[in-house]
Parts: C-alpha cells; structure tokens; sequence
C-alpha cells in the first residue's frame, strides 16, 4: 500500500525529501559525465548534421519528447530496478539533446559561459525551491500555464525551425519564466502527488525542470557573446 507524502510522518517526509534531492543531484552529476564522454567521442560532423538540417532536428525534438514520456512512464512503475531504468534513459536522452548546444558553447565561447550558466541555474533553483517550501503557497494553478506556455513554445520551436526565423532572445526570457514556473510547480507537488516510494519519478519532474532551465540560461548567456 503506498503512502502520500502529504500522509506521512515527519520522518518518512524527510526521508522522501532526502532521495529526491539525492537523486537530482546523481542525475545532474551523470549528466555531466555523460556529456563530456559524448563531446569527446562524438565526431563534430555528426554533432553539426543534428541542428544542419531542421527536418532532422525536429525529429530529434519528436523523438525526445516521445522518448521522455516512457522514461516518466517507467519512472513511476512499482518495479525500482524500472524506475532507475526511465531515470537513466532520460539522463542520456537529455545529454544527447545538449549535446549540440554544449558544442557550439565550448567551441565558440569557452567553457566560462557554462560554468556561468551552471551557477545562475543552480542560485534560482535553490531560490525557487525554498520559496515553494516556505511560502504555504499552492502553486498548483501554474499547471495550466505551464502546458499552455508550453504548447505555445513547441509551436514556435517548430515554426522557426520549418521557415528559418531565430526565436530570439525574448523567447529564451519567457522559457526562463515557464522552466522557473515548472520548478516551482514540480516542487509543490512533492508534497500532494507522490507517494513515498516515488521519489525517482520526482526527481526525474524536478531534473527536466532544471536542465529546462539551464538550456535557455546558457542560450541567454551565449547571446550576450555574439
């Protein structure tokens, strides 16, 4: 029988909380290792060939999407050895998404901007997850927001990439705000939604949300260097 947080004693909170943010930091962590082991294999022909061809990227981004979706399906099964299963996976999908990004970053601006990115993503994710935790604030009217934001961004995403137009910086600011919402979003939900023994799932809702976050980050930050 599994218990919601929001029905548990103090400890198995703490518990919970204690996993969750454990696991976030392990994902970020493989993340990292699972990038820079793709950046040094990967030749640069195959990384340019991602975003040459915009009918190519947006398969990659179909197939991401899709592919992220299983991963969260399977991070929510009853089976751990599953759960770690869709973790794992989507770490990898979402290095393979960066990937392209990061190498554009190093080759172009140096490794400066990334750790710049790194940090001011990190700074507001602990900045928004306290103010979840200590407002008594319900945030679970952001949902909407969020998937309506997010619809409208897939939207342009697939406009710019079909007719060749650069969304901007704008567009990075306001993806910014929808990534900074979901963190609060995803956060509130730790203590009304999950169970328990879910803290795989949560942790891989509160891993897109800052890998969200740091991709339009490093966009922002890369713009100011052009």
């Amino acid at each position: 029988m599994q218990t919601l947080v929001s029905q548990a004693s103090e400890v198995e909170k703490a518990e919970f909380y204690k996993k969750t943010y454990g696991h976030v930091a392990l994902a970020i962590l493989i993340f990292i290792a699972v990038e820079s082991f793709l950046i040094n294999i990967v030749p640069e022909q195959y990384i340019v060939a991602m975003v040459s061809g915009k009918f190519l990227w947006l398969f990659i981004l179909g197939a991401f999407w899709l592919a992220s979706m299983l991963a969260n399906k399977w991070t929510l099964s009853q089976s751990r050895s599953t759960q770690y299963l869709g973790l794992g996976f989507y770490i990898v999908l979402e290095a393979l998404i960066f990937l392209p990004l990061i190498y554009i970053a190093v080759a172009y601006t140096g490794l400066e901007v990334i750790y710049q990115a790194a940090v001011l993503t990190l700074a507001l994710f602990v900045g928004l997850t306290a103010y979840a935790f200590f407002s008594k604030t319900d945030f679970s009217f952001l949902r909407s927001i969020i998937v309506i934001g997010g619809f409208v961004a897939l939207g342009l995403i697939v406009a710019g990439a079909i007719f060749g137009f650069n969304l901007g910086l704008w567009f990075s600011v306001g993806m910014v705000l929808i990534a900074s919402a979901s963190i609060l979003y995803e956060t509130s939900k730790l203590k009304d939604v999950y169970a328990t023994n879910q803290y795989v799932g949560a942790s891989l809702q509160l891993f897109a949300s800052i890998m969200l976050l740091f991709w339009y980050i490093l966009r922002i930050l890369m713009s100011r260097k052009d």
